[in-house]
């Protein structure tokens, strides 16, 4: 997945077997307007995306199930506007949904509220009108916080996993989890808790739980400490998520 203002150039130096999903917005969103507003490229289309040889289009949405109506319909008239544009184009469309709070910051607050935003949010994007195919999605709860896997709770371990399959249950959609830059041992475990919970996700996409520790090798090592981190334990990070996916996943294939 690659997005278009820095992206792009990578795309011509893919393996032939490689798919290709280009963003379809600009890198965050609009900070000068209440909401989270979604902010496009100017020039951007679906249809521009295909010529450009992508599998399919993805669009990154911030959303609160609980934001002022006037701002929640904008983003829904957004989405419903993408989804027609990549059903005529016959080109898949990725919908990726990140939950906020408009009033709270504080991460072990926000904790107690995720699950209710992330599942509400899956129903809501989940109804025909939007023609997502498939929706990338976080986890239902701060893993951070639940029995077990931090040093505060906010959800028992029996709690968490019904939101999980709660979570599994509201979506008619294909979903896969992205990682939200926990570390990658973080995203293996919380798979192999997803799994048992009863989840049936089908995948994952995400970045950062595979190379975000090289970022810090660049900055102190430079270029070739990073190209040797990436080809080995950057590498394994990869190889060890895809044998996670291959035990938890529905439909999953190495």
């Amino acid at each position: 997945m690659l997005d278009p203002e820095y992206g792009l150039p990578a795309a011509e130096k893919r393996a032939d077997s490689a798919g290709l999903l280009i963003a379809y917005e600009k890198t965050g969103y609009d900070a000068s307007v209440p909401g989270r507003l979604p902010d496009l490229l100017s020039n951007w289309s679906a249809k521009r995306v295909k010529e450009l040889g992508a599998d399919a289009v993805k669009f990154l949405l911030y959303y609160d199930v609980d934001e002022a109506e006037d701002i929640n319909e904008q983003k829904h008239a957004f989405v419903e506007r993408i989804g027609s544009e990549c059903e005529a184009e016959e080109i898949p469309f990725y919908l990726e949904l990140l939950s906020y709070d408009a009033k709270v910051s504080d991460e072990k607050e926000f904790a107690k509220l995720k699950p209710r935003k992330v599942i509400e949010m899956m129903r809501e994007f989940s109804k025909p009108r939007y023609r997502a195919d498939v929706l990338k999605v976080e986890v239902p709860v701060n893993m951070k916080y639940v029995e077990g896997f931090g040093s505060e709770a906010v959800y028992t371990k029996e709690e968490a996993a019904h939101y999980f399959k709660l979570q599994s249950e509201i979506s008619t959609h294909p979903f896969i989890f992205l990682s939200a830059g926990v570390s990658a041992e973080i995203f293996q475990e919380t798979l192999r808790f997803a799994k048992q919970a009863g989840s049936h996700f089908n995948g994952v996409l995400c970045g950062r739980a595979t190379w975000k520790d090289a970022v810090a090798i660049f900055i102190q090592d430079g270029e070739a400490k990073t190209r040797e981190w990436l080809q080995t334990k950057g590498r394994e990070n990869i190889e060890t998520l895809s044998q996670v996916l291959s035990e938890t996943a529905s439909g999953y294939r190495k």
